[in-house]
């Protein structure tokens, strides 16, 4: 199976020089047998021809918001829906979360009540309560149609939303591990309108164990759909 990687950002710093692009992250969380992936640098332009071109989509996420007026954005947006129309599994992170829930007729706004950055407590539909890495400050406030919620937090209450079988994304950071929190704290705290005491309690939280695992799973799930798609 060829999952395709549609990269939406870049990273920067120590987390770049020590663990890679963030495709190597999903690389890592969902690889295994029989799994070869493709990236496009879908923010610097370079798109898929079309959305057969990989038997299922990984949108990741971006330091921009899905809202701004950026080239690659509505572009983005053609894509998910061509995509979501042919029915090829799909699943987005963070800012792929949502992008897609914009794409599909949903609205994206900054929360007024910052960021959620590091170990954060979710509950998921038939996961129950885990942890897992965030780092975010916009969320989906309007749910597009045909979606459900299926995930919430106490800073996010529209934290993982299904579409269906083949379609399913979530806010957190499943693929961020607590090394990749740690390199991104320091050099991030006391810029934009990072509050400190978040920042300190990420740092905290990098010694605690995360759930990314399970909801890799899940994510897996999703993606290996693509053989029931193809057999209906």
């Amino acid at each position: 199976m060829l999952i395709g990687i549609l990269l939406c950002g870049h990273t920067t710093g120590a987390a770049l020089e020590r663990l890679g692009e963030y495709d190597a992250a999903f690389r890592d969380l969902l690889g295994g047998p029989g799994r070869e992936f493709r990236t496009w640098s879908v923010v610097d332009m370079e798109f898929p021809e079309g959305p057969r071109e990989a038997d299922a989509w990984v949108v990741t996420g971006s330091k921009h918001g899905a809202y701004e007026d950026l080239p690659f954005i509505p572009r983005l947006e053609d894509f998910i829906r061509a995509v979501h129309e042919a029915n090829v599994p799909t699943v987005g992170i963070c800012f792929g979360h949502q992008i897609v829930a914009q794409a599909l007729g949903g609205r994206v706004e900054k929360f007024p009540e910052g960021w959620a950055v590091g170990r954060t407590e979710y509950e998921i539909e038939g996961l129950g309560r885990l942890h897992l890495n965030a780092w975010h400050q916009d969320q989906v406030t309007v749910i597009p149609p045909g979606a459900r919620v299926v995930g919430q937090s106490g800073h996010c209450a529209t934290a993982a939303l299904s579409y269906g079988p083949h379609l399913w994304t979530i806010q957190p950071h499943p693929e961020f591990t607590n090394e990749r929190i740690a390199l991104m704290v320091p050099e991030r705290k006391g810029t934009l309108d990072y509050e400190d005491d978040r920042m300190d309690a990420a740092l905290e939280g990098t010694s605690l164990p995360t759930d990314g695992d399970r909801i890799a799973e899940k994510l897996l799930e999703v993606l290996e759909s693509v053989r029931e798609v193809q057999d209906a």
